[in-house]
């Protein structure tokens, strides 16, 4: 019996369907990710990575296909169902930090736990040790804007994580750094996978990082090709 926490098959994404200038982005996809797997996602820019991302996250919907998470079939769900499942099931992780500026490095791991119906005292216990866990535990007071670019990620890290998701999609997660910090921040990234057990699918221009990863699949002609 499979483990895949993610299952998406065959995935069509078309915009402006229907007229002259109709782009046909996704042409059939299949794609899984097993439970405790790491997934490399490369494609040139314009591809169709972010979309296929976008719809396995459940924030864009496929024209065709199915989309399975943690073994719940999310096709044809209604809105309130899909954004249930991206609360509890899926954590996200974008080239650039997204941060709420107002609040602390602390708060923003906290407040997606307490939209999950946690309590504000677990919701900060986690958040805590989640910012012990990347390094970064006493910046726990801080706001996003007295944060290097690479703690500032890490808080994004600790915050896609609060709500223990079992499916991580990340965009370009070390894209906005230098090389040197983009390495360190993978490998905490890749530690913080490791240690949760959870599946992931990271989206990346950097051959030298794909190659870390379990698996390597490329998106090319709309379609997923393995290695």
């Amino acid at each position: 019996m499979s483990d895949a926490v993610l299952d998406l098959a065959g995935i069509t994404k078309a915009y402006n369907a229907g007229k002259p200038n109709e782009v046909n982005v996704l042409r059939g996809v299949d794609l899984r990710a097993e439970s405790g797997e790491v997934v490399a996602l490369v494609a040139p820019s314009g591809a169709g990575k972010s979309t296929l991302l976008h719809i396995a996250g459940l924030l864009d919907v496929a024209d065709r296909g199915s989309v399975t998470i943690a073994g719940k079939d999310m096709t044809g769900r209604s809105d309130r169902r899909r954004t249930a499942a991206r609360r509890s099931d899926i954590g996200f992780i974008y080239q650039f930090h997204h941060l709420l500026p107002e609040f602390s490095a602390l708060e923003n791991v906290v407040l997606p736990q307490l939209a999950n119906g946690e309590t504000i005292r677990a919701a900060e216990a986690r958040g805590r040790a989640l910012l012990a866990e990347v390094g970064v535990a006493e910046r726990a007071e801080h706001r996003p804007a007295a944060l290097s670019g690479g703690e500032q990620q890490r808080v994004a890290f600790c915050r896609a994580l609060a709500n223990r998701p079992k499916l991580l999609l990340a965009d370009e997660p070390t894209g906005n750094l230098d090389p040197e910090t983009s390495d360190r921040v993978f490998e905490t990234l890749m530690a913080l996978v490791r240690s949760t057990g959870l599946s992931a699918v990271i989206a990346t221009h950097n051959m030298e990082l794909a190659a870390r990863m379990d698996r390597i699949v490329r998106l090319e002609n709309g379609k997923v090709v393995q290695g």
